[in-house]
């Protein structure tokens, strides 16, 4: 028997680069593949959370360490010791979900057949960090999923094969992310052994129509009453819910969880509130929004008209 039908004959010898609960669908998925090697996950470092600073692990690392899979945590994948891990256990294949850090090129050739990363749209559309934020923001009908080579740039590698998914329109970040994360498992299930097997040829990104999606930051989430209704409405739903759609009310910060579009337009300055057949109504730049979830600093979330009752000031309040 020959070195290369042993190859062929033996199961791939796969590690797993992620780190959040986008990256767990598809690291399920892989376990389950017969056809498959788990050999190590990699992922990132735990970290102290909330105001308590408790160690919380990666919800990857949970799902790695349940399965007795080894995992590694290492602070800097570009040291020579990462390095030489990766090169020690034989790899066929690394891929990558929402790991959290850029592969550097020495790392990029180490696995025999390369590196493939599940992405959260329809690639070359919305590159970066952001995607499933900015196909709500942009009111698409429809995003995906794209299982692609990783090369040294930002999500610009082969095109291995996608997945479209629809974009309600009651949709948020949060129900989306879900969404595309269960996804982009089923597309792993479906095309790695097709590729791994030399069935798919990885095809290259139309660059010239590529858009590109930055780092979503806190400030990101402030709700400017100028814009139109319908964008407001979608600025609600994808950054809900971090870092969540807010305003000032007085010297408070004001949340809004989720809002409705008005059929008929109240004519309202921006920011305006008013209260009217049992709704609070909020004017924008152009058109006005019905809240239907909120929250004032200190305050749980409460549905508007539970909030109205302990706030009867707010039915001709001003938001900023």
């Amino acid at each position: 028997m020959t070195e290369k039908t042993v190859k062929q004959n033996r199961k791939f010898r796969v590690a797993f680069f992620g780190t959040p609960n986008f990256a767990v669908p598809a690291l399920k998925a892989l376990l389950k593949m017969s056809e498959l090697t788990m050999v190590t996950v990699v992922t990132q470092p735990d970290k102290p959370v909330g105001r308590k600073q408790e160690i919380i692990s990666p919800p990857v690392k949970k799902i790695a360490e349940k399965h007795q899979v080894p995992v590694c945590q290492p602070d800097r994948i570009k040291s020579v010791k990462f390095e030489k891990c990766v090169r020690e256990v034989d790899l066929d294949v690394a891929i990558v979900v929402a790991y959290g850090k850029i592969i550097p090129q020495k790392l990029l050739d180490i696995p025999r057949l390369g590196w493939l990363n599940i992405h959260g749209s329809l690639l070359p559309k919305y590159r970066g960090a952001a995607p499933i934020q900015a196909a709500i923001l942009d009111g698409e009908k429809e995003t995906g999923v794209t299982l692609m080579k990783i090369n040294e740039g930002l999500d610009t590698g082969d095109i291995i094969a996608q997945k479209i998914a629809p974009i309600d329109t009651t949709e948020n970040f949060e129900s989306l992310h879900d969404k595309l994360a269960s996804l982009g498992a089923d597309l792993l299930v479906e095309s790695l052994l097709d590729y791994l097997n030399g069935k798919l040829k990885p095809e290259p990104q139309e660059n010239s129509i590529a858009t590109e999606t930055a780092i979503i930051k806190k400030d990101d989430g402030k709700i400017n009453w100028t814009k139109d209704a319908e964008h407001i409405e979608r600025h609600i739903r994808a950054y809900n819910p971090w870092p969540g759609a807010f305003c000032k009310h007085n010297s408070k910060t004001f949340k809004v969880h989720s809002a409705e579009l008005l059929s008929e337009s109240i004519h309202l300055s921006p920011g305006k509130v008013i209260y009217e057949d049992g709704s609070l109504i909020v004017g924008c730049g152009n058109g006005s929004l019905k809240l239907i979830k909120v929250q004032l600093e200190g305050k749980k979330p409460q549905k508007a008209t539970q909030f109205i009752n302990g706030n009867p000031d707010f039915k001709e309040a001003q938001l900023f």
